[in-house]
């Protein structure tokens, strides 16, 4: 008897666990995406800046790693925000600067504050930061539920077909903000051009998910 109590004690307190979890990701939905959005997005630019580092002399390699230190404690420092701001102000990194700014921004939840930070970034020349530039624009308008700007900026992206950037993951991003706006079709055929194109990449994978979910919802 007492062996069937407990189990009925631990199988209750088991409900009453995941049930105080799913709440809880229920209230905190928003943050919890916004933050895992800042991880990838953080994630994929520092790929790209060890890429860049690679091929730069060592001052400007200092430089590179002074922005990213900035960047990486100005949660717990703010004021290394402001010197972060003021390095980016001008000089060849300036660009990067107002990229990893956008990012502290986003991940604080201020997007308007982000959107300006992205401004400031010169179009010329079309390298990797500036498609990290625009992806994270359009991440941004995502968020706004700015579907229709979001997309118009993936798409511009796909058009320039830029050698340097993960083109599976604008795609994807671009199909997730048509299926966000209620465009399945159009989202469908997105999610289906990355199976075909990047069947092996991790977007592929998730492509094929989405897109089954998709076609069982008609």
């Amino acid at each position: 008897m007492k062996k069937v109590v407990k189990k009925q004690l631990k199988g209750d307190e088991f409900v009453s666990t995941m049930t105080k979890i799913w709440r809880f990701l229920q209230v905190r939905t928003k943050e919890i995406v916004i933050g895992v959005a800042v991880v990838v997005f953080i994630g994929l630019l520092y790929t790209g800046i060890r890429f860049i580092r690679a091929q730069r002399i060592r001052k400007e390699s200092r430089l590179i790693s002074q922005l990213l230190e900035l960047r990486s404690t100005s949660n717990a420092k703010p004021e290394n925000l402001a010197a972060l701001e003021k390095i980016s102000g001008s000089g060849k990194y300036a660009r990067l600067g107002h990229i990893l700014t956008a990012t502290y921004w986003v991940e604080k939840g201020d997007l308007e504050k982000a959107k300006e930070s992205l401004g400031k970034i010169r179009p010329s020349p079309q390298d990797f930061i500036y498609f990290q530039a625009r992806d994270l624009l359009a991440q941004v308008s995502a968020m706004q539920k700015d579907y229709d700007q979001a997309i118009a900026i993936y798409t511009k992206i796909e058009e320039a077909k830029p050698k340097d950037y993960c083109l599976d993951a604008v795609l994807f991003h671009k199909a997730e903000a048509l299926e966000a706006k209620g465009s399945k079709p159009e989202a469908l055929a997105v999610y289906k051009k990355i199976q075909e194109q990047f069947p092996q990449s991790y977007y592929g994978y998730d492509a094929a998910e989405r897109a089954r979910k998709i076609e069982a919802a008609k």
